[in-house]
């Protein structure tokens, strides 16, 4: 059993909770995820990690409610426990296998997007920990849906937040942040990191390709099964085709076929969906398992 210390409300249907998970702890990287299960016969939910301590041996995970599943997850409450917590699963960061002092002469963007500002954080935090600093755009519908503001602001080498209604700070799309820190602020940039919802992603891949700044995107929230078994992260990138759980998450922006992957996400709900999805896919489909033995 993997026993919760903390569980927090951030926002509306959103939650925070740290996990004793001593063997995850010591092996993950940021941009990797975990699998948790509430109970033997609960769902597995990929679950991206957000703040990870080796000493203390806990995890950090975020989450929004978006079915059954994650709505029970949301009643659990210090002292609970999960059942499994498998990981780390899938491929870290690429800035955690760039030499350091290469990164430090890098002008590294970061755009998170409402939940997505989760998996962005402990990126910002392990590039502050080595002396890089990054700029990051943190962008959500309203003031009341922005989470982890304190900490990315204690992380961030300059933080530019934005809300869609202007109730906070900005008003206005990341998209447009983005257009004003380079067209009107002159500023530079040598990577884009983006995660948040798909056609958030889209877009922001969209601009920073007119605007020649290579961009990378975590397609986390297109995964079930976090195995590649299911097929329901099948991406297609620069006509290949990759699934986001074990080729992933992270994937060169502009090489994404963002309008497929949306419309899969879609059909994907349906049983009629995944089955017409199965039929035109054939071997496709699915991938392999990860081989992971989890934190057993």
């Amino acid at each position: 059993m993997y026993k919760i210390l903390k569980a927090e409300k951030l926002a509306d249907k959103i939650y925070l909770m740290d996990v004793v998970a001593p063997r995850v702890a010591k092996s993950c990287l940021p941009g990797q995820f975990v699998i948790a299960k509430i109970d033997e016969h609960g769902e597995r939910i990929p679950l991206t990690i957000c703040d990870y301590d080796a000493q203390k041996g806990t995890i950090t995970i975020v989450f929004q409610i978006v079915g059954a599943s994650t709505e029970k997850m949301s009643k659990l409450n210090a002292g609970d426990a999960f059942s499994d917590f498998t990981g780390p699963l899938g491929c870290a960061s690429d800035l955690t296998k760039e030499n350091v002092e290469a990164l430090k002469a890098k002008n590294i963007l970061f755009v998170a997007g409402g939940v997505g500002t989760a998996p962005v954080y402990p990126q910002v935090k392990w590039l502050h920990e080595r002396g890089v600093n990054a700029d990051v755009i943190m962008g959500s519908k309203t003031k009341d849906l922005l989470i982890l503001e304190d900490e990315m602001r204690a992380v961030a080498g300059n933080l530019y937040v934005t809300t869609d209604d202007g109730s906070y700070e900005r008003k206005g799309m990341v998209t447009e942040v983005i257009k004003d820190l380079v067209n009107n602020q002159g500023k530079k940039y040598d990577v884009c990191i983006a995660i948040g919802p798909m056609i958030m992603m889209k877009f922001v891949a969209l601009l920073t390709k007119e605007l020649g700044i290579p961009t990378v995107v975590s397609l986390n929230p297109i995964m079930v099964d976090g195995t590649g078994m299911c097929g329901a992260c099948r991406v297609t990138v620069g006509n290949e085709v990759k699934f986001a759980c074990v080729d992933g998450p992270e994937f060169d922006g502009h090489l994404v076929n963002f309008d497929e992957a949306m419309k899969r996400q879609q059909m994907y709900k349906t049983e009629e969906g995944r089955a017409m999805l199965k039929l035109k896919e054939g071997d496709t489909h699915k991938n392999g398992g990860c081989g992971c033995g989890g934190d057993k």
